[in-house]
């Protein structure tokens, strides 16, 4: 395995250098490499393949010792740990983790108490049933992809708007596009560095702030965050300007928060998350949240959610006040989540409930229950190499994004919600990396999904009965189709925990271990 982590760690580095703007002739024969790499890759998968490899499955020694955690965990007192938000970062232990197969087993022995075994049989049949029929639909689905071309650099964000599409780069531009014609409707510039996220507050916090700029009420705005520190506001009919917050760091994560009077919220690339208010623009409250980069947040009703490079998620209550207007409820560290170390991931989360879904860019989805800190994990590739970019959410639909380092291959993989049943994978010749999702449906029912990346791409969902054949493959992968969910335990190797004498140097800005060469923050720089 210590071969395989290596080569591995070098992909990632050559992954780096090929995003840079410019290039040395010892980076392009490093990344010349790339081949010779992936096939002695391949070939110690194949030497290392066998029953115990398979993915979604633990062997029979690690079977036993899991067994031996949950007979312990059943016979020990219960525990009561005080709560999330007043224990300090990096105190969590293992301990909560382990604690999951044993919550399990409670619920499971529960539901069987409360409910007659014919009608639990039932409702079995009737999900397995369910189930079928989604995954037959997708695999009779199609696609038609169109390319929207315009940015000049890898595309980091993206967001969909009634019948647009708004898009941010690293080029420094937002750039507003036509759906139905995939033509380019608006090129906004004024941000000096790349633009890293974006977000859209709601109709009705639209039409307050158009009136009270004495613009139409059907004017829509966007907000944009970039790494010259600047939060700016755009209308999208108009396609100016009419707000730039300076933020004094530069910024690499926003969302807006509808409650109350509405609020503003960012975070920066030194773990500050910063709240402003959507009435008057000033800032109600600043945090030091995280030890290193916010790397996504989300609300979910007057809940935020925010998570960083060093694999800590913290959930927040927005409580609606002018001053200080988010109180702290939980705090998991990497040692909870299990998110840390990956140098080439940038965390990403998607809220759903009591359940948060988490890509750091390892083959698997993590599932953190965010009031327990109980983590489980979800296969989204079937091989050690596979690289999950992003997660995201549409209705009863989980999508995660998966790269495969050892033979480039891109995808992505469905999943049916709540139960995190494996659908299928879509596929083409010649994807893109893709970084980020945004999804609409038409009225009548039909997905319609940008992709970002290396490029912006629009998905189109055909009639299956349509005569034009998409260009996306749709393909099941049965040992993804095996695969249950797992605790989260010590089942997954750490890729980077090997150190090589034949390291690969000259990663983007050269600053390994602080992280700072990753291709996410290669990325967003």
């Amino acid at each position: 395995m210590g071969e395989v982590r290596k080569i591995q760690k070098k992909l990632r580095q050559i992954e780096n250098l090929e995003i840079k703007i410019s290039l040395t002739a010892e980076e392009r024969f490093k990344i010349s490499r790339k081949a010779e790499l992936r096939s002695r890759l391949a070939e110690l998968q194949l030497q290392l393949s066998g029953p115990q490899q398979t993915p979604g499955t633990v062997g029979d020694e690690k079977t036993e010792e899991m067994k031996r955690h949950v007979d312990a965990a059943a016979a020990a007192p219960p525990s009561h740990p005080p709560p999330a938000c007043k224990v300090r970062r990096g105190e969590e232990t293992k301990a909560q983790a382990t604690r999951a197969p044993a919550a399990r087993q409670s619920r499971a022995e529960t539901a069987g108490l409360s409910a007659p075994r014919g009608d639990q049989d039932r409702e079995l049949q009737q999900e397995e049933a369910k189930l079928s029929s989604l995954r037959s639909l997708w695999e009779k689905a199609k696609f038609r992809l169109r390319p929207l071309c315009g940015h000049h650099d890898i595309v980091t964000c993206v967001l969909a708007v009634d019948s647009l599409v708004v898009s941010g780069s690293r080029d420094t531009t937002v750039k507003v596009w036509h759906v139905p014609t995939a033509t380019e409707q608006k090129n906004l510039g004024g941000h000096t560095g790349g633009v890293t996220c974006l977000s859209a507050p709601p109709l009705e916090y639209c039409k307050e702030l158009a009136r009270s700029l004495s613009l139409s009420d059907t004017e829509r705005f966007i907000l944009s965050g970039s790494a010259d520190c600047c939060v700016k506001i755009w209308t999208l009919d108009i396609g100016q300007c009419v707000k730039s917050i300076y933020t004094f760091n530069a910024v690499s994560s926003l969302c807006f928060v509808p409650e109350g009077d509405g609020y503003i919220i960012t975070g920066s690339d030194g773990g500050k998350v910063q709240v402003w208010s959507w009435h008057t623009f000033e800032n109600c409250q600043s945090i030091n949240a995280h030890q290193d980069a916010v790397t996504s947040l989300q609300s979910q009703g007057p809940l935020v959610f925010s998570s960083s490079a060093e694999g800590g998620v913290s959930v927040w209550e927005n409580m609606c006040s002018d001053q200080d207007p988010l109180r702290l409820l939980h705090h998991w560290s990497a040692q909870v989540t299990g998110c840390g170390g990956q140098r080439d991931g940038r965390l990403t989360l998607s809220p759903r409930g009591d359940r948060v879904f988490l890509a750091d860019g390892r083959a698997w989805l993590k599932i953190l229950h965010w009031r327990t800190g109980i983590v489980s994990k979800l296969a989204n590739h079937s091989s050690i190499t596979g690289v999950t970019d992003c997660a995201h959410q549409t209705g009863g639909l989980l999508i995660g994004s998966c790269y495969d380092l050892a033979n480039g291959e891109r995808s992505l993989n469905l999943f049916a919600l709540p139960q995190c049943r494996y659908l299928a994978s879509l596929t083409w010749p010649d994807a893109p990396r893709i970084i980020c999702i945004a999804t609409w449906t038409t009225g009548s029912g039909d997905h319609r999904w940008v992709t970002g990346g290396d490029s912006l791409v629009v998905w189109e969902q055909l009639p299956s009965s349509g005569k034009q054949k998409g260009d996306v493959t749709v393909k099941r992968n049965s040992q993804l189709e095996s695969c249950v969910l797992e605790s989260d335990g010590d089942t997954e190797d750490e890729e980077d925990s090997d150190d090589s004498n034949e390291e690969i140097d000259g990663e983007c800005d050269g600053a390994e271990d602080s992280g700072s060469g990753s291709w996410w923050r290669c990325a967003l720089q």
